[in-house]
């Protein structure tokens, strides 16, 4: 059992909390979206599960995790809706074969499909666990060789592959823009993003549909959000400077 936050811990949260939201709001506000339709993921690597506990006192419901040590043992202590809990994990970070089980077990949403090999693996371990895994494919938009990603230009070919999985449900795709202190240098990435999912054809297809773009970061959200992006993922600006 989780320990109860403090009440100040709590409080400090959930005043980031409605700034961020209220950021939410604005973006959308300048391109005729709706707010309800942006989904808040908190970023709770590095930091304890209380501090995961208090998020959730403050109203948040969405949680992602980089590294599947982190989300397999917070998930024990907070279950997330595939096993019966109120709150949903998302497992956002470079996954590995051998890790696979871990997350098919646990998570509730990978964001990080990115190669055919990675694929086989989890329709096979959702396969057994009786279960179809919701996936972004994650797609490098920014063409950095230290990100991993499909390739923009072979991103269709990928999709075509996953047809056989039945097993894994792809819902959108993910990225990382390439940082930077000008969120607008990075707009015509997320734009890139949009229009690959715009443009794929998935009529012939029934495990992809592209309905979400996960992207956006505490940085540069804002404009992720004013080119689509339907799943943010908000680490500093919730919970601070991590490690301090």
């Amino acid at each position: 059992m989780v320990e109860v936050p403090e009440a100040s811990v709590i409080r400090q949260i959930t005043e980031r909390l409605d700034a961020v939201q209220e950021r939410i709001v604005r973006a959308c506000q300048r391109v005729g979206r709706r707010p309800e339709d942006v989904t808040l993921i908190a970023v709770s690597k590095t930091f304890p599960v209380e501090v995961v506990a208090a998020a959730v006192e403050a109203g948040v419901r969405h949680f992602g995790e980089n590294k599947v040590q982190e989300l397999t043992a917070k998930e024990a202590v907070l279950p997330g809706v595939y096993r019966g809990g109120d709150v949903t994990w998302h497992m956002i970070g470079h996954l590995q074969r051998n890790k696979a089980r871990d997350v098919v077990r646990t998570a509730d949403w990978f964001h990080a499909l990115d190669s055919r090999r990675l694929a086989e693996e989890l329709d096979k371990r959702a396969r057994n666990e009786g279960r179809v895994l919701p996936c972004y494919v994650q797609v490098n938009v920014s063409g950095e060789a230290s990100k991993f990603g499909i390739d923009p230009a072979h991103l269709t070919a990928f999709l075509d592959e996953l047809a056989p999985f039945e097993h894994l449900s792809v819902r959108g795709l993910m990225t990382l823009a390439e940082p930077t202190d000008d969120p607008e240098e990075v707009r015509p990435q997320f734009r890139l993003l949009r229009t690959l999912a715009e443009g794929y054809d998935a009529s012939a297809n029934p495990r992809v549909d592209l309905t979400d773009l996960s992207m956006g970061m505490s940085g540069d959200f804002d404009v992720a959000i004013e080119e689509g992006a339907t799943h943010v993922r908000i680490g500093s600006a919730l919970f601070g400077p991590r490690g301090g």
